[in-house]
């Protein structure tokens, strides 16, 4: 956790006298907050899941305080409600380790997860509380305040395909149907498959979302591959990706425009949309392989940059170099997550941890990618590193959740909790 706070720290300071040429204002209130809310986070760690992994946190940590450091530095006014938002996810992470003692106890709630997922995904669809944000219909008006109740309902929707998987893992992996040799799985097994590929054309097509609908997909095929172990069911998702595509690409505008902007960008019907992936692009290739350094980049023209287009700023500061720093510690992280995966106690607890794990890997592979166009440009935000309230807090709630399946872990094949019991005196 150190290292984080002496990186973060580091980088506040030279992004500052690179872009004015002195030192931060208000630097110790910075380096202070930054410290407290760290420890505030330790200590709940400490207190309430003593035995669980040491590196997420720290990992977690330095993304958040990588990305910080950029909203500064190209819009102070947003670092300053981001700092406030990174305040109330140290509050979530603590009250999910204290109020969630056994992540297995989960399990029981199935179908309850599964409705309120679907309700916070319905939610920007109803009449005068929903709100269409550059074309897509995800955000919610509280007061002042709007969020996305999609990043929750991804949490949700990963407990109940884990609760789904670990129920009918027999079911799914032992083929009991046979035509003439061929045997395979009964093809009621295959509903829930079909229902997830019809549920992410439903949110592509009902709120216009093409990063979630993907997102969602392919982490309901990793787990189904992950529980079963038969490549079947990865090339059967493949077959449904490439027809979901299809059919997605002849009744969706959206889709059109982004399979278009990312075949030719340069097109004068596709730049008024795809400039700001080109921007991006020029961005990173200033950057060259060391970077042009903290503060003295020049992408405060790349729209959005302290939110979707975060990656290209990255990029252009610290170069391929820094790209690198940011991949291992993605890595770094969901390695860490399916090590907790593997050390779980039940079937139940080892798919979420995957899930999860997964979820923020995917996420951050989606984004990157489309960046760099690899594939097609999707919005999804760069966890921990991108501004966003909701999305900050829903990632903390990820590692709060994975530390706690940690801590149990780790408690049981340590021989379990010591309890005091004192007997009354007769």
């Amino acid at each position: 956790m150190a290292l984080a706070w002496t990186i973060t720290t580091a980088f506040y300071v030279l992004a500052s006298l690179g872009a004015q040429g002195k030192m931060p204002d208000r630097f110790g209130f910075f380096l202070g907050g930054m410290i407290l809310i760290s420890l505030m986070m330790h200590f709940a760690v400490v207190r309430y899941a003593p035995n669980s992994s040491q590196v997420l946190l720290p990992i977690a940590t330095l993304l958040n305080g990588i990305g910080f450091v950029e909203i500064a530095r190209w819009d102070p006014p947003l670092a300053r409600g981001q700092s406030l938002w990174f305040l109330a996810s140290a509050i979530a992470l603590t009250f999910t380790l204290k109020v969630v003692r056994h992540v297995r106890d989960l399990d029981r709630y199935r179908y309850l997860t599964l409705v309120a997922a679907i309700g916070l995904l319905a939610a920007p669809l109803l009449p005068h509380v929903g709100t269409t944000v550059n074309g897509a219909r995800l955000w919610i008006d509280v007061g002042p305040y709007a969020f996305q109740p999609v990043e929750f309902s991804k949490i949700l929707l990963i407990f109940f395909f884990a609760s789904y998987f670990a129920a009918n893992r027999e079911l799914l992996t032992i083929p009991t149907q046979r035509i003439g040799p061929v045997r395979f799985v009964p093809p009621k097994v295959l509903v829930p498959i079909l229902a997830a590929w019809l549920l992410s054309i439903a949110i592509l097509g009902a709120e216009n979302d093409l990063g979630f609908a993907i997102l969602i997909f392919a982490l309901f095929i990793a787990l189904l591959w992950v529980t079963t172990g038969l490549k079947s069911y990865v090339l059967l998702g493949l077959g449904l990706l490439i027809g979901g595509a299809f059919i997605a690409d002849q009744l969706f505008v959206q889709v059109q425009s982004r399979v278009s902007e990312w075949l030719d960008p340069w097109s004068a019907v596709n730049f008024a949309f795809s400039n700001q992936l080109a921007y991006g692009w020029f961005s990173i290739a200033a950057g060259g392989v060391t970077g042009t350094g903290l503060g003295l980049g020049q992408s405060g023209n790349i729209p959005f940059i302290t939110s979707d287009m975060i990656f290209a700023a990255i990029a252009e500061e610290l170069g391929f170099l820094g790209v690198i720093l940011v991949l291992c510690l993605f890595a770094a992280f969901v390695g860490e997550g399916f090590r907790i995966a593997q050390r779980a106690t039940s079937d139940f607890v080892r798919i979420t941890a995957t899930g999860l794990s997964a979820l923020l890997g995917f996420q951050a592979f989606f984004i990157m990618a489309g960046i760099l166009r690899l594939l097609p440009f999707t919005g999804i935000t760069l966890p921990f590193m991108a501004y966003g309230a909701n999305s900050l807090i829903a990632n903390y709630l990820v590692v709060a959740v994975l530390l706690r399946i940690s801590d149990e872990g780790n408690t049981e094949k340590r021989g379990g909790e010591i309890v005091a019991v004192h007997f009354s005196q007769p």
